[in-house]
């Protein structure tokens, strides 16, 4: 018997393949859990609007990701944080603190997007790599910098 799988059924196939299974197997598991349906010519034309509709999701995914990858290239990234007396910092610069600051700069970016492999703990500049869905990638520039830095600048412009 022919199937439409609507689920991932291990060792059986992923969602929306055709599968040929026994008779037994259809009619005891597959129909009565929902995790298929017979493929009749109803369901085979159900199956290729399913396969339009995912394919224009797939599209318009791309399409962000490839927008937020754009608008990420080469972004300098600016974090002010207490520094003490020998350039120790006070908080480490970590994959959260950096998603935050990007979603304040209005990029909507998962912490495991982020790829740092240790915390940052040190003033500088220092590049971080983006994986974005569809395998694009953007780097972004983290600048640690001290308040104590800030203030003295400001007070140099005065």
């Amino acid at each position: 018997m022919k199937v439409i799988l609507l689920q991932d059924v291990d060792g059986l196939g992923k969602k929306y393949e055709i599968k040929e299974v026994k008779n037994g197997h259809a009619r005891n598991l597959l129909l009565p859990e929902k995790l298929a349906r017979a493929a009749t010519k109803e369901a085979l034309k159900w199956l290729a609007s399913q396969k339009e509709v995912i394919e224009k999701e797939a599209e318009e995914d791309l399409k962000k990701s490839q927008a937020l990858a754009s608008g990420l290239e080469s972004l300098e990234l600016n974090i002010v944080v207490k520094v003490g007396d020998e350039g120790q910092l006070f908080e480490s610069i970590n994959v959260q603190k950096i998603v935050e600051k990007l979603k304040e700069m209005g990029f909507e970016v998962k912490k495991s997007q982020v790829k740092l492999a240790n915390p940052i703990k040190d003033v500088g500049e220092y590049p971080i790599t983006i994986s974005l869905d569809h395998n694009l990638e953007a780097e972004i520039k983290v600048v640690v910098t001290s308040e104590k830095n800030k203030e003295e600048k400001e007070s140099d412009e005065e």
